[in-house]
């Protein structure tokens, strides 16, 4: 007897779907793959001689232009890479300020076409573009032993030669956005990982930005981090993250945080910030000259 058709797809669907045991076996299997990857991630370098900045630092983060004199009395400024790739602004920052340290910021997971190396990106390693971000596209992070690699030690050594004392590398984290490729979890792991090795092989410290779902993989490789609207996101701490991951866990292991909002007034995270030992501002998206300091 041909039994009815909406019978015959709920029994196909039956055969078809995986049983509540098989499904629960194989998304064990692929837990332990995951494992079974971090466990794999390369030993951190260590980097005796680098900057490792005090839990309480004051800073400042310009990125539409490089700061102008006279400058704000912060002990760290983060700034455009490539724009003072000739080492004058960082002289003189230096300068200004004995002790004063100065991060170089560059793109460590995109490409951005008005860079003087952007001809340098192969086509097999360019995504989709970022959303709001003109002529900037995530870039296949699984290919840092090939060329892409290359390109980003070139970056470290400008960073390197013009006297900076640290590395911030932005976008570590295209597993979690619309990249273009099928990037998992384990490969941002052990792109970032690469990455902060590869710095400290040049004496610079590095910060991981943002990423904050790998921070606890992550921590033993990174010397600071650099993070944007956790406040406003409600994912600043482990207890606002089910106690897997937060910023507490860098002030825990004495490394500082740097944490900057754009919408929120200061009265509603400044309080928290502090409370967490972070060093927080409250900046504009063009990351100009403007800043209100929490502490």
């Amino acid at each position: 007897m041909r039994l009815p058709v909406f019978v015959s797809v709920l029994l196909a669907a039956a055969f078809l779907a995986p049983a509540p045991a098989q499904a629960q076996a194989e998304a064990q299997r692929e837990a332990q793959r995951e494992a079974r990857t971090v466990a794999a991630l390369p030993a951190p370098v260590a980097c005796a001689g680098c900057w490792k900045p005090a839990l309480n630092t004051s800073w400042d983060w310009q990125l539409i232009a490089l700061p102008k004199k006279p400058y704000p009395n912060v002990q760290m400024f983060d700034i455009d890479g490539f724009a003072a790739a000739d080492g004058a602004i960082v002289r003189s920052l230096k300068a200004d300020k004995p002790g004063r340290r100065v991060v170089c910021y560059i793109s460590a997971g995109t490409y951005e076409d008005w860079r003087p190396d952007a001809d340098e990106f192969p086509d097999s390693v360019l995504g989709n573009p970022l959303e709001d971000w003109e002529g900037e596209r995530w870039l296949d992070v699984r290919q840092y032993t090939g060329r892409l690699g290359d390109i980003m030690k070139a970056r470290l050594d400008m960073c390197k030669a013009a006297g900076f004392d640290a590395v911030e590398p932005d976008n570590v984290d295209g597993y979690s956005n619309d990249s273009g490729f099928p990037l998992k979890a384990a490969d941002q792991l052990a792109y970032n990982s690469w990455f902060a090795n590869e710095a400290h092989k040049r004496g610079l410290s590095v910060g991981l930005k943002n990423d904050v779902e790998q921070i606890p993989q992550l921590l033993p490789y990174f010397d600071f981090a650099v993070n944007e609207e956790c406040w406003e996101h409600s994912e600043c701490t482990s207890a606002q993250n089910g106690g897997d991951y937060g910023y507490d866990q860098f002030v825990k292991a004495g490394k500082a945080v740097f944490q900057v909002e754009y919408n929120l007034a200061t009265s509603a995270f400044c309080a928290k910030s502090n409370a967490q030992n972070f060093n927080s501002l409250k900046k504009t998206y063009d990351l100009d000259a403007y800043r209100v300091a929490c502490r």
